[in-house]
């Protein structure tokens, strides 16, 4: 048994991004992750990092030089493309906009590179949490070790096992899903594809379904096909048959341009689903002492942009209201939670203005285009 002031659940980008201003504050923690190592498992693809909250934690955490080491020129870049492979509107990277890409893997890097040796202990899977009273809580991990905390944040994610200690909601699934492909050395093994998702991302949006597409370092191109069907329809495919899954989701793009299909077709990696979840809008608990949540843990939702930015932020916020408040986490405590809620009960909006869902009748390419034109004129 260990016991520890500060312990946090989970070392993504909200966890690593609290631990990160603690440090730089002086506080003692210890981050418990069950991935083995760092490397254990790939990370994801792009991230833009928003100038109104993921950059503003990275400022928190003192990494701003560091960060900008590690954007990837150009990739701001957008294009609007229609179905039939019509380029509608490209967004260029001038570099003066407040949205800059990078690796996930390459950003969690340099997080855990900013901690003291030791911080993070690897191959610790929470397998659940109980009170102790007084504040106090105990985690047990999965290899039977158990750590005990006077101050303990669960950033472990969607499936959180310190959620239980606050809330009773549980997500569901939230009616769309992402089959993800990959094309490696895209620019001279499909020419064609390459050449229409351009320097940054594409997005080909409809109602109901979508391929959005972003260019990744090494001329490699990362599609998400995104479709709103039932779990069941996803469920009634075979995705260990790789060349048959691939087939039957680009059957919903049928007519589309091959250029755009292509991206699933012709994939050099096997379609891999995510389907999306979500916590019941508007989720929030009343105050527990000794804990609280950050990231997807406290607000889970499908995918909207907004996601990894939202837990650096809760993050860096709790960071620092942590060190305003020394000897009194609870005022802490609250203090993250009450501005936390009201951040994620926000709509999210794309330079202003808010975005449409998939579902949406306003999901096409020309809607778009309008609101771009009307933020443009504006």
């Amino acid at each position: 048994m260990q016991h520890t002031p500060v312990t946090i659940i989970g070392a993504g980008l909200g966890g690593l991004t609290l631990a990160r201003v603690l440090h730089v504050h002086g506080i003692p923690v210890t981050v418990h992750e069950a991935e083995a190592s760092p490397t254990a498992r790939a990370q994801g693809g792009m991230l833009d990092i928003h100038d109104h909250n993921g950059q503003l934690a990275l400022k928190a955490a003192d990494l701003m030089d560091e960060f900008h080491s590690i954007v990837i020129e150009g990739r701001q870049t957008m294009r609007l493309v229609e179905r039939d492979g019509t380029v509608l509107h490209e967004m260029a990277d001038d570099g003066t906009g407040g949205r800059p890409e990078v690796q996930r893997a390459e950003l969690r890097r340099l997080l855990l590179d900013s901690l003291p040796a030791g911080t993070v202990r690897w191959g610790q899977k929470a397998s659940g949490a109980r009170s102790l009273g007084e504040g106090r809580h105990e985690v047990a991990f999965s290899d039977g070790s158990t750590v005990t905390t006077s101050l303990l944040v669960g950033a472990d994610g969607a499936w959180s096992r310190i959620r239980p200690l606050l809330s009773d909601a549980v997500p569901e699934y939230a009616g769309t899903s992402f089959v993800e492909t990959y094309l490696f050395d895209a620019d001279s093994r499909h020419t064609r594809s390459a050449e229409l998702v351009g320097g940054g991302s594409m997005i080909a949006p409809s109602p109901g379904k979508e391929i959005f597409t972003h260019r990744e370092s090494g001329g490699t191109l990362h599609t998400y096909a995104a479709l709103a069907r039932p779990e069941a329809w996803f469920a009634a495919i075979d995705f260990t048959d790789s060349a048959a899954a691939a087939a039957r989701i680009a059957r919903e793009f049928d007519g589309w341009a091959p250029e755009l299909t292509a991206l699933i077709t012709d994939a050099d990696t096997g379609p891999v689903l995510r389907p999306h979840h979500a916590l019941p809008a508007g989720h929030r608990w009343g105050r527990v002492p000794g804990v609280t949540l950050i990231g997807d843990a406290a607000h889970l939702a499908a995918p909207n942009g907004e996601g990894a930015n939202l837990a650096m932020l809760d993050g860096a916020e709790l960071g620092k209201s942590l060190a305003a408040h020394p000897g009194d986490a609870e005022a802490a405590l609250a203090e993250h939670e009450q501005a936390m809620h009201a951040r994620s009960a926000e709509p999210v909006t794309f330079e202003g203005d808010e975005t449409f869902g998939l579902d949406s009748e306003n999901n096409t390419a020309q809607a778009m285009l309008r609101m771009i034109t009307q933020q443009d004129a504006s």
